[in-house]
């Protein structure tokens, strides 16, 4: 039985199709493993994207990447101020204290995983690291409400209210990244619906047993606003220099409570 639909729900996928996308999640959230492990200083973002490109591939995936729109790389790189859509180069050297997000996708028999993990490179500064951790922590505010019966609204207002707690609960000034946010996902990395990192609870589509969407904050150290570079045309960059930490989970609504179909272990 393929997937089901109505207008104002999220569609749902099958057990066997959720099985399906989190065998190609696991290989995105291996890749990720793998990129950790080898960014340290001296290193160049693309050489991550090299070891990224080939831990696909070895698992029998292609990478979403690569290609999409006309993307160069299997991997987004982004270091420090770069919220998103950071290509990776041979000029980007890691260096001690970067704080890097690395965002990658795999498909597998025709099914789409989406990850994304923010990291230190060394020791992190205080308030990078802050970021990093609240940014990590309100992914999972997000991913508790991914719930059957509840909306998709559900899920953004989860997002900005704990990026708030989180204000207080790391005592630094925290930025919700306009006009980036979540969406649905299956047989193509991007599908609908959009779902925004802020907004009023109770709208939206449904979400229902089966539902799956790509949830990810993108939060910064001194604004919501950002621009992309007008060279490469992929390059997200906070307006005024500050910092990001991008964190993403493709989650699955389920019976039992939200399932993470990009696990890292």
């Amino acid at each position: 039985m393929g997937r089901r639909s109505r207008k104002n729900q999220i569609p749902a996928r099958t057990p066997g199709e959720l099985d399906a996308m989190q065998a190609a999640g696991e290989i995105v959230g291996r890749t990720l493993q793998a990129v950790r492990a080898a960014a340290k200083p001296g290193v160049t973002t693309k050489e991550l994207d090299a070891l990224a490109e080939a831990t696909i591939r070895e698992a029998g995936a292609v990478p979403t990447f690569l290609g999409y729109g006309g993307f160069t790389g299997s991997i987004c790189a982004s270091v420090n101020d770069v919220i998103v859509h950071g290509i990776p180069s041979e000029k980007l050297v890691l260096k001690e204290g970067d704080l890097v997000s690395i965002d990658c996708g795999a498909t597998l028999d025709g099914w789409v995983g989406d990850s994304a993990w923010t990291f230190g490179i060394g020791k992190l500064g205080e308030n990078p690291q802050k970021l990093n951790d609240a940014t990590a922590w309100i992914l999972e505010q997000g991913i508790d409400k991914m719930r059957p019966g509840n909306r998709l609204s559900d899920v953004s207002h989860a997002i900005e209210m704990a990026t708030y707690e989180a204000e207080d609960k790391w005592e630094v000034e925290l930025f919700i990244v306009d006009g980036f946010g979540g969406h649905g996902i299956g047989r193509t990395m991007h599908e609908d619906p959009f779902l925004p990192n802020e907004g009023r609870a109770n709208r939206g589509p449904i979400i229902q047993e089966g539902s799956v969407l790509a949830i990810e904050p993108l939060i910064t150290l001194g604004t919501e606003d950002n621009f992309v570079d007008a060279d490469d045309e992929w390059t997200v960059y906070t307006e005024d220099g500050s910092w990001a930490a991008h964190w993403e989970h493709t989650v699955a609504a389920t019976a039992d409570g939200p399932r993470i179909l990009t696990p890292r272990y």
